[in-house]
């Protein structure tokens, strides 16, 4: 009977260990400070936020919310704020530097990949471009859906039997929205289309950052 006991919590154990371990790739609204790597990345949350919303402790941001009450581990969270998933930023400025597609790749060895992105592509208002699924070049980036297909195409193939979903902000351009929610159809990409999120100067407050770990949670537990 001992044995069958050791067995069970041997295999318990095994269980509990995998699909775990949870990395973030995002902008603003999933930074905090002391939290993102690398800490050269710009951040908007901090302890002394002075940036007018009244998230000022890592325990109220979406992710640590999510990770916490799901049992998950905290792997990597490289987000940077007012960064875009394609190369044009704010002006018609270079964001390639800051991109989506330019730190894909470092985020770690997770089990479960949370993209949140395609905020600053909308409010910097980057042409939307045409929906290209090969063939891509860098000129190509400076557009969102070509980039958003390269990225997603890059990260399944980059980090095979990882649980990938993409999250999709409220209150974006029609045109960005759309591309998102076709481009992960086309990947079979999970996307997690939040609605009713409440914001202090465009981020997510501690209810919005409620809602959002809230619906994140309902959408892979169903």
């Amino acid at each position: 009977m001992k044995k069958i006991y050791c067995l069970i919590a041997i295999l318990l154990f095994t269980i509990s260990a995998q699909a775990q371990s949870v990395s973030i790739l995002g902008d603003s609204y999933s930074t905090f400070e002391g939290y993102v790597t690398p800490k050269t990345n710009e951040m908007w949350y901090y302890e002394e936020n002075g940036n007018k919303n009244d998230v000022n402790d890592v325990t109220q941001t979406w992710w640590w919310q999510v990770i916490k009450e799901c049992g998950y581990k905290f792997c990597v969270n490289n987000s940077w704020s007012g960064s875009t998933i394609g190369y044009q930023g704010y002006d018609g400025n270079d964001y390639s530097e800051r991109s989506f597609i330019t730190r894909m790749d470092n985020i770690g060895c997770p089990d479960i990949i949370f993209i949140f992105g395609a905020t600053n592509d909308s409010w910097a208002g980057e042409p939307v471009g045409e929906y290209k699924y090969d063939n891509w070049r860098k000129s190509d980036f400076y557009t969102f859906r070509p980039a958003m297909a390269y990225m997603l195409h890059h990260m399944i193939n980059r980090y095979p039997n990882v649980a990938i979903y993409f999250i999709l902000n409220t209150e974006l351009r029609d045109d960005i929205s759309i591309s998102c929610k076709e481009i992960c159809r086309h990947y079979n990409v999970p996307c997690i289309e939040l609605h009713d999120i409440d914001k202090q100067n465009g981020h997510p407050s501690v209810k919005g950052m409620r809602a959002i770990a809230d619906q994140v949670k309902a959408f892979i537990q169903k």
